[in-house]
């Protein structure tokens, strides 16, 4: 699966890390079409429900973009990461980021390529599994869908999903529990446990 995307050279935008151990830095964002971070307000109501869930946790943040969730899951000391982007640009934007922040490899992974396909091929339960894809694409359902056959999510384990409110009408497995849930006229987000 290919999306369109216009590509600058530079980086052009930045997100910040709300808390943790690199709390206030900033990090480059690749200008690419349809890359459209988390915002710092939906970041911190998300970490504030994943208070108590987030250190020690293995995560995956399956359509990374800008890589705001996972770096404030790592922020807040997650054991690992595992970023998943499909443009090459914006993923190797993510792995010098990681570099600048002095993440070791041990903590954090970049894989390149289509997201729906590693979700066919990751073999590990993740405590902690951010789904935030691009708008209008309908990839919540395929994804939601990807990782339930693989398996991914741990016991207990928690997802959070972010779309546009129009398309929200997503189906789930029956054993995920609804925890949370925002809404905005234009963005749903919801967490739940599997």
């Amino acid at each position: 699966m290919k999306r369109d995307v216009k590509k600058t050279q530079a980086a052009n935008g930045a997100i910040r890390i709300i808390s943790g151990q690199w709390r206030g830095r900033k990090l480059p964002v690749m200008n690419v079409q349809g890359l459209r971070p988390t915002t710092d307000r939906n970041k911190e109501t998300l970490f504030n429900w994943l208070m108590a869930y987030t250190q020690d946790s293995r995560c995956l943040d399956v359509f990374a973009g800008s890589g705001g969730l996972g770096f404030e899951a790592l922020s807040r000391y997650a054991k690992h990461v595992t970023f998943i982007e499909l443009d090459k640009n914006v993923a190797r934007n993510l792995q010098q980021n990681l570099i600048t922040l002095k993440a070791t490899e041990d903590s954090a992974k970049v894989l390149c390529g289509d997201a729906l396909s590693y979700l066919k091929q990751l073999n590990v339960e993740f405590d902690l599994l951010f789904l935030d894809p691009p708008f209008n694409q309908n990839l919540v359902p395929k994804a939601i869908e990807g990782i339930e056959q693989g398996g991914l999510l741990a016991k207990d384990g928690l997802i959070y999903i972010e779309c546009e409110t129009q398309n929200a009408q997503y189906n789930v497995p029956p054993q995920w529990r609804l925890l949370k849930e925002s809404q905005t006229s234009q963005v749903t987000a919801r967490l739940y446990q599997g």
